[in-house]
């Protein structure tokens, strides 16, 4: 269940929203030009799909947007947790990547989550909005937003992501420690099990 929670950006000391209806979400993050939609998912994607599988079942959904935005490319990432060290380091240096505060001048950042979640903390009128994401769930940064991401300790997700350049993804640090006094992927995770 995707989950909406929103601070000041002070701190997480007082929780000035928390939802879980998607309507809500989406009319909270709208006012900031932040696209939220759920999709409906395919039962023929497997849990550990390849990027043509997942291309190939949401073809008209993806088609649609590309022509709505002119995205120039499109593709399918992800991360499934693994026994290995290889893994164990690959998730954590992916994950360290989109941790600070940054914004793209080029391109909204764009995805699309087929399955497993992910967290987007968007920095927007001196407030934080923390945007638990989870298999279904469409969510359109635009340039310019401050905002980090966080996939957790133990990564699973498949996304498909939307890039207007064909450069891919390019964030410009804001230098700001921010994100460190904002509840982790994990405590997000933790706080919607528990409510």
């Amino acid at each position: 269940m995707t989950l909406l929670i929103t601070w000041p950006e002070s701190g997480p000391g007082t929780v000035v929203r928390r939802t879980t209806d998607p309507g809500e979400i989406a009319a909270v993050l709208a006012p900031a030009g932040v696209r939220y939609e759920q999709w409906s998912l395919r039962d023929e994607v497997p849990e550990d799909p390849e990027p043509g599988a997942v291309l190939s079942a949401y073809r008209d959904e993806v088609d649609r947007l590309v022509a709505a935005e002119g995205f120039a490319t499109v593709d399918v990432v992800g991360l499934r947790p693994r026994k290995d060290l290889g893994w164990r380091l690959t998730a954590k240096a992916e994950r360290k990547k989109f941790l600070s505060e940054h914004t793209h001048d080029d391109d909204d950042e764009v995805r699309f989550f087929v399955a497993g979640a992910g967290a987007f903390y968007l920095h927007v009128d001196r407030e934080v909005h923390a945007v638990l994401c989870e298999a279904g769930d469409l969510l359109g940064v635009p340039r310019g937003t401050r905002h980090w991401f966080d996939m957790g300790a133990s990564p699973s997700f498949t996304v498909v992501r939307f890039f207007h350049e064909e450069d891919g993804w390019v964030g410009n640090f804001t230098g700001s420690d921010i994100a460190l006094k904002f509840p982790d992927f994990d405590a997000l995770l933790a706080a919607r099990v528990a409510a």
